[in-house]
């Protein structure tokens, strides 16, 4: 019987943030959940993918039609919900739309951020705890294997991950751009606005000296400080620290800028011109625009980092629309092979029948053999199972192709019936070392 992969699961672009709360395998640390759905008839595999915008069950079944209610069941049991308080924001994806959507994730051609690296360590952190306590089998180990292999082919031959699109990443990469490598930079934060913040925490994996905070409220700074490994200052000392900064990120609550032309043409004597990037990410700007007209200095606002962003985003789609093309050959491949289990059966029993054919006969003469010397009946023994498999490689080659033919079934009939291999029908399922890809 063909195992189907089916997926059920909701995130970010079906579900508010209110039900994804209440929706999240996050504890099933030690697999309890995992092994619950193999409970549920009709699942042979199952895994969990669950991440902060994510929420999702992948399992093998060859009856998708009542396992996917079961299984829609058994989530809402599990989250001590109601199916109907949540199933509206469900998406159900089975066959090749299923294979497609778990390449996809796995690609962060789903995620959103598109192009974000995180989800495929995830995903391969989910599998690798559903392989540990043996809740995957042939078909997800494949699926999971080819949709990795997927992720790295749009990683190398596509652009979809390269373009910065978050504003606090843009800071990062303009940074660098501007001044080269920043690890022997110094950073200040000014100000405790959440994107600032953002953006210094990525600053501070690019550079080796501790970060300077200030803020009007001292005991502020010093928090702020001490979460970012780093040193403060009072606000009446902000010359002090702006003189020292290569790196400037803002973000005030203040009405009126707080750094204006003529602060910054005395700060800039005082650094003897070195360059200094300022990131003005407060709205009213802390920065005066007229100090980008001092030498040295190269400051960008909100709405100039944003369009960066947005550029870069325009670029991603654009190399997302050739890693498309990549998922959906990968998925055709795999759907291949799924099919292709169908004949595994009959190629298996077709192997066995004549390899015991083979032995009996060997068997049988075994009488014949006794002046032959060890090499002359290794030699009898390898001529004879060269001979099965000259046999028996044109009907096994046909068989595997047939699981591409619409009379697939007809087919295994008649080999079954041609060689003789009785008590086999076409929905046999394959063992896991039965695979015809093996």
């Amino acid at each position: 019987m063909s195992q189907y992969v089916l997926v059920i699961g909701l995130n970010h672009t079906t579900a508010p943030v209110d039900v994804r709360e209440r929706v999240t395998f996050a504890g099933d640390v030690d697999g309890a959940l995992t092994r619950s759905l193999l409970d549920i008839k009709g699942v042979e595999e199952a895994m969990i993918l669950s991440t902060c915008n994510r929420s999702e069950v992948i399992v093998t079944t060859a009856d998708p039609d009542n396992t996917e209610i079961a299984l829609i069941d058994a989530i809402a049991d599990m989250h001590g919900l109601g199916p109907t308080t949540f199933q509206e924001f469900l998406y159900l994806k089975r066959g090749p739309d299923a294979v497609r959507h778990v390449f996809r994730v796995s690609s962060s051609l789903d995620s959103m951020v598109l192009g974000e690296p995180q989800i495929l360590g995830q995903v391969k952190d989910s599998y690798r705890k559903a392989a540990v306590i043996r809740a995957t089998g042939p078909v997800l180990n494949r699926l999971m294997h080819r949709g990795f292999f997927t992720a790295k082919r749009v990683r190398s031959e596509t652009g979809v991950g390269l373009a910065a699109i978050s504003v606090a990443y843009v800071a990062v990469e303009l940074a660098k751009k501007i001044l080269g490598e920043l690890h022997d930079k110094h950073v200040l934060l000014i100000g405790a606005g959440e994107m600032a913040e953002l953006a210094a925490r990525h600053l501070v994996a690019q550079v080796d000296q501790p970060l300077t905070c200030i803020n009007r409220t001292y005991e502020t700074a010093c928090t702020l400080a001490t979460n970012l490994c780093g040193t403060a200052l009072p606000i009446d000392q902000l010359n002090q620290g702006l003189t020292h900064a290569d790196v400037v990120v803002t973000s005030t609550g203040s009405s009126d800028p707080i750094i204006s032309k003529d602060r910054m043409k005395a700060v800039m004597r005082s650094r003897r011109h070195l360059p200094v990037f300022i990131i003005d990410i407060a709205i009213p700007r802390d920065v005066d625009p007229k100090v980008n007209d001092v030498d040295g200095v190269y400051l960008y606002n909100i709405d100039d980092l944003q369009a960066v962003a947005d550029e870069n985003l325009g670029e991603r789609q654009k190399e997302a629309l050739k890693a498309e093309k990549i998922v959906e050959e990968e998925a055709r491949k795999f759907m291949a092979w799924s099919e292709s289990l169908a004949a595994a059966p009959t190629i298996v029993a077709l192997k066995d029948k004549l390899e015991h054919i083979r032995s009996q006969e060997l068997s049988r003469l075994n009488g014949k053999f006794t002046n032959l010397e060890p090499e002359q009946k290794d030699a009898i023994e390898q001529l004879t199972r060269s001979i099965i498999n000259k046999i028996v490689h044109e009907p096994i080659t046909f068989l595997k192709k047939s699981a591409e033919r619409p009379r697939r079934n007809t087919y295994l009939d008649v080999a079954q019936r041609l060689f003789g291999l009785n008590g086999l029908t076409t929905d046999s399922n394959p063992r896991e070392e039965d695979s015809p890809d093996q």
